[in-house]
Protein backbone atom coordinates (compact mmCIF):
# COMPACT_ATOMS: atom_id res chain seq x y z
CA UNK A 1 0.00 0.00 0.00
CA UNK A 2 1.05 3.63 -1.04
CA UNK A 3 2.22 5.70 1.97
CA UNK A 4 -0.89 8.36 0.62
CA UNK A 5 -3.31 5.64 1.04
CA UNK A 6 -2.13 4.59 4.09
CA UNK A 7 -2.28 8.07 5.35
CA UNK A 8 -5.53 8.74 4.56
CA UNK A 9 -7.13 5.72 5.45
CA UNK A 10 -5.28 6.28 8.94
CA UNK A 11 -6.69 9.91 9.21
CA UNK A 12 -10.12 8.29 8.72
CA UNK A 13 -9.74 6.25 11.85
CA UNK A 14 -8.97 3.30 10.25
CA UNK A 15 -5.98 0.63 11.35
CA UNK A 16 -3.48 -0.21 8.99
CA UNK A 17 -1.44 -3.32 9.12
CA UNK A 18 -0.61 -6.40 7.89
CA UNK A 19 -2.19 -10.20 9.36
CA UNK A 20 0.60 -10.60 11.61
CA UNK A 21 -0.30 -7.71 13.40
CA UNK A 22 -4.03 -7.73 12.88
CA UNK A 23 -3.65 -11.49 14.73
CA UNK A 24 -1.62 -10.58 17.13
CA UNK A 25 0.88 -13.56 16.18
CA UNK A 26 4.04 -13.54 17.49
CA UNK A 27 7.46 -14.06 15.30
CA UNK A 28 7.49 -18.10 15.54
CA UNK A 29 3.58 -18.51 14.93
CA UNK A 30 3.84 -16.29 11.95
CA UNK A 31 7.38 -18.52 10.44
CA UNK A 32 5.52 -21.57 11.54
CA UNK A 33 2.00 -20.48 9.13
CA UNK A 34 4.05 -19.24 6.17
CA UNK A 35 6.53 -22.94 6.21
CA UNK A 36 2.71 -24.78 5.95
CA UNK A 37 1.93 -22.46 3.41
CA UNK A 38 5.06 -23.10 1.02
CA UNK A 39 4.99 -27.03 2.12
CA UNK A 40 1.47 -26.95 0.87
CA UNK A 41 1.71 -24.90 -1.83
CA UNK A 42 4.95 -27.21 -3.10
CA UNK A 43 3.20 -30.19 -2.07
CA UNK A 44 0.32 -29.76 -4.53
CA UNK A 45 2.69 -28.43 -7.54
CA UNK A 46 4.44 -31.36 -7.15
CA UNK A 47 1.61 -33.98 -6.80
CA UNK A 48 -0.49 -32.29 -9.75
CA UNK A 49 2.99 -33.13 -12.08
CA UNK A 50 2.85 -36.59 -11.23
CA UNK A 51 -0.96 -37.91 -9.72
CA UNK A 52 -4.13 -37.58 -8.48
CA UNK A 53 -5.29 -36.78 -5.02
CA UNK A 54 -6.96 -40.02 -4.98
CA UNK A 55 -3.59 -41.92 -5.74
CA UNK A 56 -1.23 -40.15 -3.24
CA UNK A 57 -4.08 -40.35 -0.26
CA UNK A 58 -3.49 -44.25 -1.05
CA UNK A 59 0.37 -44.03 -0.50
CA UNK A 60 -0.46 -42.34 2.62
CA UNK A 61 -2.96 -44.69 3.50
CA UNK A 62 -5.36 -41.55 3.70
CA UNK A 63 -8.57 -39.65 1.99
CA UNK A 64 -8.60 -37.52 -0.52
CA UNK A 65 -10.33 -34.82 1.28
CA UNK A 66 -7.56 -34.78 3.74
CA UNK A 67 -4.49 -34.63 0.86
CA UNK A 68 -7.28 -31.61 -0.58
CA UNK A 69 -7.05 -30.20 2.78
CA UNK A 70 -3.40 -30.61 3.23
CA UNK A 71 -2.93 -28.60 -0.24
CA UNK A 72 -4.94 -25.99 0.98
CA UNK A 73 -3.28 -25.45 4.14
CA UNK A 74 -6.24 -26.48 6.34
CA UNK A 75 -5.02 -26.03 10.05
CA UNK A 76 -5.91 -29.15 10.77
CA UNK A 77 -3.64 -30.32 8.90
CA UNK A 78 0.04 -31.34 10.44
CA UNK A 79 3.96 -30.35 9.00
CA UNK A 80 4.18 -34.16 9.81
CA UNK A 81 1.45 -34.76 7.43
CA UNK A 82 2.53 -32.54 4.40
CA UNK A 83 6.03 -33.75 5.04
CA UNK A 84 4.66 -37.72 4.57
CA UNK A 85 2.70 -36.53 1.49
CA UNK A 86 5.78 -34.40 0.29
CA UNK A 87 8.08 -37.76 0.32
CA UNK A 88 5.39 -39.91 -0.88
CA UNK A 89 5.80 -37.77 -3.92
CA UNK A 90 9.02 -38.47 -4.19
CA UNK A 91 10.76 -35.31 -2.60
CA UNK A 92 13.75 -35.52 -0.90
CA UNK A 93 14.80 -34.04 2.25
CA UNK A 94 17.14 -31.53 1.01
CA UNK A 95 14.16 -30.23 -1.69
CA UNK A 96 12.17 -29.87 1.67
CA UNK A 97 14.48 -28.24 3.51
CA UNK A 98 15.41 -25.75 0.44
CA UNK A 99 11.34 -24.84 0.16
CA UNK A 100 11.40 -24.53 4.20
CA UNK A 101 14.50 -22.22 3.47
CA UNK A 102 12.79 -19.87 0.86
CA UNK A 103 10.81 -18.42 3.33
CA UNK A 104 10.65 -15.38 5.03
Amino acid sequence: MDEAKRKRLEEKGWKVGNVSEFLELTQEEAALIEIKLALSRNLKERRQKLMTQTELAEKLHSSQPRIAKAENCDSSVSIELLIRAMLATGATPQEIGKVIAQVG
